[in-house]
């Protein structure tokens, strides 16, 4: 998960919402068209809400569609045609021709292209003021929230900062074996080398409370992620840009609750529920909220200032990928990965 705020002033009803999305809802590819993107019912119910609202909670659900064309399969092509072309004219095709026959060859072969789809949750804590994307690519995440502020006027949202690092405090938690209150540390973690070298040590299903680890951060690697728990109720692995991987509900979450119990609003229930306490308790756990435009601006509506009054208090807004100060906040953007939505935490 990618966790962002939502600036004070963006104020909307679910209805708003539902209206803007359902001027871009998801289409599969025609035959022609390589990718296609867009929102889906969240419920899975055909030409259902693109917004529902559990308990205050919005969910909403984007879909990605896109043709898979080998390169190969596309090169084989290509060579055909500049062979047929060489051939009937004797000579062989320049560098422009050469690029027009890759476009041709495309068009010729998605048609019989097979597709792939990728879904990814999007939640809107309103209460909060939190927009949390279900991805842990940071590419697919900016495509999503580019949509979202184009669609939904008023909506500006930035990376959660904290006042330390989580790669600082990560290391402080290994070395010192000092998770922070209602957190304990796992079995799990990657510790990279900061060196040309970028040697990696990964431990899984390991004691971490071990000299080894010590000695290594004492080497200069710094820990990338980390599996955590939290409250006995959530584990979850935690990364150096501040995503949220592989969480997991244990047990202690479903005490009193019935085996049929399951469905699209209990399911929501409570993943929203734990998460929208632990992700608190984490921001906490790494010194807090670090002022940028848009938590500043919360902040000063917090103490009573105007919506108004305090963006214009506010830190501008920061290139993407980096906060006021320059620094990078976010992990890397990696290519995309499908989202299973059965394995999805709402």
């Amino acid at each position: 998960m990618i966790v962002y705020r939502i600036a004070p002033q963006w104020q909307v009803e679910l209805t708003q919402v539902e209206e803007a999305l359902a001027k871009a809802p998801f289409m599969e590819c025609g035959a022609t068209q390589e990718k296609s993107l867009g929102w889906v019912p969240p419920r899975g119910d055909a030409h259902g809400p693109l917004a529902e609202s559990v308990g205050g909670q919005w969910i909403l659900r984007f879909m990605v569609e896109s043709k898979v064309l080998p390169g190969s399969v596309l090169a084989r092509r290509v060579k055909e045609k500049a062979e047929r072309i060489e051939q009937e004219t004797g000579r062989k095709p320049g560098k422009k021709e050469s690029k027009e026959l890759k476009d041709e060859a495309k068009l010729d072969l998605l048609p019989m292209a097979f597709t792939k789809q990728g879904s990814m949750w999007v939640w809107i804590d309103t209460a909060s003021r939190l927009l949390v994307l279900d991805t842990s690519a940071q590419g697919r995440a900016d495509e999503v929230v580019t949509l979202l502020v184009e669609a939904l006027p008023g909506l500006s949202v930035s990376l959660i900062n904290t006042q330390t690092s989580p790669q600082a405090a990560m290391s402080h938690w290994l070395k010192e074996q000092e998770p922070p209150v209602g957190f304990t540390v796992d079995r799990e973690c990657e510790l990279k080398s900061a060196t040309e070298e970028k040697a990696v040590v990964r431990y899984a299903r390991h004691p971490l409370d071990i000299e080894e680890v010590q000695a290594h951060i004492d080497a200069g690697k710094l820990p990338t992620k980390l599996a955590l728990t939290w409250d006995d109720r959530v584990s979850f692995m935690l990364t150096e840009g501040l995503q949220i991987k592989k969480v997991a509900f244990l047990d202690t979450v479903f005490e009193g609750t019935k085996a049929d119990d399951g469905g699209f609003d209990t399911d929501v229930a409570i993943a929203t529920g734990e998460l929208s306490k632990l992700i608190p308790d984490l921001i906490e756990a790494l010194g807090g909220e670090a002022e940028s435009g848009v938590a500043s601006a919360a902040q000063a509506v917090a103490t009573g200032a105007t919506p108004g009054a305090a963006l214009q208090a506010a830190v501008p807004a920061a290139p993407r990928g980096k906060d006021v100060a320059g620094r990078a906040v976010t992990g890397p953007a990696t290519a995309p990965v499908d989202t299973d939505p059965d394995s999805a935490p709402f």
